[in-house]
């Protein structure tokens, strides 16, 4: 996993609608990319439904949200739209930036080892470099967390 002082690795992929993103396009603005094992989820609901609800005060605190895991646009479509997610999801089925931030990883689920999305969150400074990484975060707390870090810093 990424370390703060890094460089936050680039990365264009589609949102929703399959426009390609870049992290690169948000120079200037402090980024929330969070990485998520799959949309509709119980866990991952209620982390995106934590940061929609509170959206309102990450855009005060002048930050923005990506949210990134490896289910296809049209899955990222229909997950924001029928839990009214009002910021970017972006689709990584390639593993580009899960591999590139170090959040694809073996996890162990009752003895049986697999690779998935470790649940991670990295704030990026407006120069694009990586000021907090957060590792194996709780679906419950993280938007709160983020935020509460995000206002103290200010």
């Amino acid at each position: 996993m990424l370390a703060v002082g890094t460089k936050a690795p680039d990365f264009t992929l589609p949102d929703g609608e399959g426009n390609l993103v870049s992290l690169a396009d948000f120079l200037g603005k402090k980024v929330v990319l969070y990485f998520y094992p799959r949309d509709n989820t119980p866990g991952c609901t209620r982390q995106a439904c934590a940061f929609a609800g509170a959206y309102e005060d990450y855009k005060r605190a002048g930050a923005v949200v990506i949210g990134i895991s490896k289910d296809s646009s049209a899955s990222h479509k229909k997950f924001a739209e029928k839990h009214g997610l009002p910021f970017l999801l972006l689709s990584d089925p390639e593993l580009t930036a899960i591999q590139g931030y170090g959040v694809w990883q073996e996890m162990k689920n009752y003895g049986k080892v697999s690779m998935g999305v470790v649940r991670s969150t990295f704030i990026i400074d407006e120069n694009g470099m990586i000021e907090k990484v957060m590792p194996k975060v709780k679906p419950d707390t993280n938007a709160a967390d983020v935020l509460a870090y995000l206002n103290k810093v200010e």
